[in-house]
């Protein structure tokens, strides 16, 4: 009975299957960012980021248990050197998983996993989002009574205008009534000849 194996054994033998996952994660750290197929990323992320957890505490006790599961001296140091340092503030969640769509081959649903730190384009949309934007609000208060007096004369002011601009329009509007029936005349004097 297989009760409360829970995790996903991608179709491998043990060995195979940490092999496996101990190159995508030092791919990982390397690169920032990979792309593999859905069940071995949400696989990859329960692998990589109890390392990177560990990689904040930085003594030689938690590098060697870190090398231990990589095999892999230049990403233990980049994890250590680099990936600490950005992550050092974040409480987890340490990877982001981007769904691609399917693979032509087999239809296997594709993936991008990155690191979250590392994303420069997601960053300065972020950063951009996080500017203050200006509000205006109906609940004036004070503001409100000490601005009413300046707009009512604006008003006052903007509908004169509007009188002053609406009497050419007519005027307009008149001339072009007493120009159409000399157009149908001419178009009349045309068909008597």
């Amino acid at each position: 009975m297989r009760h409360n194996k829970k995790f996903n054994h991608l179709g491998r033998k043990t060995a195979h299957r940490k092999a496996m996952l101990a190159n995508m994660a030092s791919s990982l750290i390397a690169h920032k960012r990979i792309s593999t197929t859905v069940a071995k990323a949400k696989a990859l992320r329960m692998y990589v980021e109890p390392l990177i957890t560990k990689a904040k505490n930085d003594t030689t006790h938690s590098r060697r248990i870190v090398f231990s599961y990589l095999q892999d001296k230049e990403a233990v140091s980049e994890l250590f050197r680099d990936v600490a340092e950005k992550v050092a503030d974040r409480p987890g969640g340490y990877t982001r998983i981007l769904k691609t769509g399917n693979r032509l081959g087999d239809n296997a649903e594709m993936c991008i996993i990155e690191l979250v730190d590392y994303n420069e384009a997601m960053l300065a949309a972020k950063e951009e989002a996080a500017a203050p934007k200006k509000r205006r609000s109906r609940r004036g208060g004070a503001k409100k009574a000490e601005t009413t007096a300046p707009v009512a004369e604006t008003e006052v002011a903007t509908a004169e205008a509007e009188v002053v601009e609406e009497a050419p329009a007519t005027e307009a509007k008149a001339e072009e009534t007493t120009e159409e029936p000399k157009a149908e005349d001419s178009a009349e004097e045309k068909k008597e000849e």
